[in-house]
Formats: C-alpha cells, structure tokens, sequence
C-alpha cells in the first residue's frame, strides 16, 4: 500500500491553480499590506487638516459663549469631528475598498449599490462612535488620572453590545440572511449542529454576493444572537456537501471555543494600553500635530490628536492584533479536523480563498499582515493531519473472534 505523502498533497492542492491566479493573488494581497500603511498615512493627514482648520477651537469657543454645558459641548465638537474625518477619508475609501476590489474581480457591486451601503455603514458608525467618545470624554472630566483604565473597560463593553446587537439589527440592513433550504446540505450542516452543541436554526446563508465575490462564511453575534453565516458564494463556486461541512466546522470552532469572548478580552487589554499612552503622549502628539487653541486632553477640540494617536498606535499594533487572530484561526481549523474530519474538503475551501490571500507567504510577511494561517500552511496541516489517521488506522491491532465449534449453527 503507498504511503500517503502529505507534501505532495499540499503541492498537487496548491497547484491546482495556475501560476497566473497564484501572482495575481500575491499582488492583490502584498498590494492590501501596503493599504494598512497608506489608510493610516491619509486618516492621520485628515485628522491634521481638521485640527489646522481650527474649525473645532471655534465651534467650541462658540458653544461655551452660549453657555452650554460640558457633555452638550463635548457631543456637537465630536460630531462635527468625526462627520469632517469620514468626508476627507471617502476619496481613499471608495478607491481601496470599492474601486480596486472591482479591478481585481473581488466584487461585482455596482458603485451606486457600494455607495449606498458605505452611507449607511458609515452614518451607523459615527452614531456608535460619537456615544462612546463623548462617554471617553466624560470620564476624562470625572477621573483625569484613571479616565485610561475605565475607558478601555467602556470599549469592551461596547464590543459585547454591538456583538449582541449585530446580527438583529445591522447585518439585516445589508444582506438577506436564510436558513439553509432543505437537502443534503442542511443536513449535513444539522448533523454537525447536533453533534456539536450549536443550535441548528442558527446556521444562515445570506446573499454575500452582492458586495463581495469572495468564498467566506463567518460567525457573528453573542449568546441569543450568536449565528453561522454561509455566503451564497461558496454555493455559486460549487463547494461539494465535504467543503461545507469542513467550512461549517471550522466556523464552529469559533463558536464553540468562544472566540468572540476571547476577541473581547484582548480588544479591553489592548484598548486600555492604547489609552493609556494617549494620556502619557498627548502633549507630545499635539505639538507635533501643531493643535493651536485646544486647551488639553479633556478638549474635544483636540480630538483630532487623539484620533491620529490612535491611528499610529494601531499601526503598530497590527502585527499583535494579526498574531492574536491568527492563532484563533488555527484553533478553529483544528476544530473542524478533529470533529468533522474532512481534511480533504477543508483543503478544497482554503484553496478557494487564494485569490484574495496569497498561499505562500513568507515568515515575516505572515507575522505582520496576515489575520488568518497562510493557504500553504494551513493545507499542509490538515495533509498532516490525514496522514497521521491514516497510520494510526494502519498501527491498530486487528481483533480475532473466537467462536466455538458447538456454536456455530448449520
């Protein structure tokens, strides 16, 4: 009997696509890391603008000359901030989020279609952001010296609530989300639910196509809101009952293993250091920033200088954030082998994703950019991981039955 050889599965997976799909997905992926670098450039650029404008120390300086309280102030100054920041980003978004997918085939989403959905996105975002910035703000006034350490706790628990939130009242404003139709892919899907302690009627497909043509699935939500979503695209790309069922384990890992938990805990941790260096930077970052006429941290005037702080910061913290992911990613991956055990099948889904992931990356390309296992990495594990049941099925001692010669019936 051959020995199964999982590096020559992994190369026969892996060449499944032809050099030409292999370098276009290395520079529509290498492209994307140079994005990270180039949206922190221009969303610092913009914060710059508004704080040079001085149009903020102005809208203060007016609303404290009618008299108006510190939370009223706070609430109008941060408004007009973040509405100034979203106007001078949309040029560098529509092209990195919707003109360059359409010229690499990501999307199919007509620009009028995009826009729309980016409206609504974005208008929702700045109602959340504005919330919490002025509670930011508030608890800058009330406790100066440990406003840091509440705020970081405040941005957790923001996170939990969007999460509950999200797939009851956001995620239905932009995609149509089903239960899987009757057949054998509900089946199977049902049957994993069963066997692994996921509500069965929490398992959706939603019309994803009409933003993006990518082969994904995803979890979302928390406790009663907690779902699976399919997008209608791995159906469209012809994933056989074994790919489902490897995807659909793999987004069961995430469930079961409570991810979204673990995300919340880092996301706090993270937050709190962030804020923390804020407060200890911030007279640095506004002299740099050259914010004339903000009288401190607690000015919302100068929100401007915390928003590019956080920018910076984050940059820096890209690789720690991919890092921390990536390794949920693999924990999920290992999931779905151990409990669905359709090596084959998740090798087919990963191999769909190259397209917008490069397969082969190097080392440190991986640490600093990529939020998920590369391609290549991630076949060959589960190869291996064939492999390895395919001895250990070899190495099991086979077992004699006795029977007695009186027993045995004519």
């Amino acid at each position: 009997m051959t020995r199964f050889d999982p590096e020559a599965a992994t190369a026969a997976y892996l060449g499944a696509l032809g050099p030409e799909a292999h370098a276009r997905a290395t520079a529509y992926t290498q492209g994307g890391h140079w994005l990270i670098l180039w949206t922190a450039v221009i969303g610092v650029a913009a914060y710059w603008l508004v704080l040079r404008s001085g149009v903020l120390v102005g809208i203060r300086s007016r609303l404290e000359a009618r008299g108006l309280g510190p939370v009223r102030i706070s609430a109008l100054v941060l408004g007009a901030a973040l509405l100034a920041e979203t106007a001078l980003n949309l040029p560098w978004v529509v092209w990195s989020d919707w003109a360059r997918e359409k010229a690499y085939g990501m999307t199919s989403q007509p620009l009028g279609g995009w826009l729309g959905d980016y409206v609504l996105y974005a208008l929702i975002a700045l109602v959340a952001s504005l919330v919490m910035m002025s509670c930011v703000y508030a608890l800058i006034r009330r406790s100066p010296r440990w406003w840091w350490a509440w705020s970081g706790g405040l941005v957790s628990v923001f996170f939990v609530v969007s999460m509950v939130l999200a797939p009851v009242f956001i995620e239905p404003l932009f995609n149509r989300f089903d239960p899987a139709p009757p057949g054998p892919v509900r089946d199977a899907v049902a049957e994993l639910a069963r066997a692994n302690g996921v509500p069965a009627d929490r398992i959706f497909i939603y019309d994803g196509s009409r933003q993006s043509n990518r082969y994904t699935a995803n979890v979302s939500g928390l406790v009663g809101s907690a779902r699976i979503a399919m997008s209608d695209v791995m159906f469209k790309k012809d994933a056989d009952i074994a790919e489902v069922r490897a995807v659909v384990g793999h987004e069961m890992g995430h469930y079961v293993l409570g991810h979204v938990w673990r995300n919340a805990l880092f996301l706090s941790v993270m937050a709190i250091v962030a804020l923390f260096l804020v407060d200890r930077l911030f007279p640095v970052a506004a002299r740099l920033l050259g914010a004339r006429g903000v009288k401190g941290l607690s000015d919302p005037a100068g929100y401007p200088v915390v928003g590019a702080m956080i920018v910076v910061l984050s940059l820096v913290g890209n690789p720690l954030a991919a890092s921390f992911t990536r390794w949920a990613e693999a924990e999920s991956d290992r999931f779905s082998l151990e409990r669905v055990r359709e090596p084959d099948g998740l090798a087919r889904a990963l191999v769909k994703t190259i397209e917008y992931r490069a397969a082969t990356p190097g080392r440190l390309e991986e640490i600093l950019f990529y939020t998920h296992p590369s391609v290549g990495s991630r076949v060959r594990r589960a190869m291996e991981w064939k492999a390895a049941q395919q001895a250990a099925s070899r190495r099991e001692p086979m077992t004699v039955t006795l029977v007695r010669p009186d027993a045995v019936q004519p």
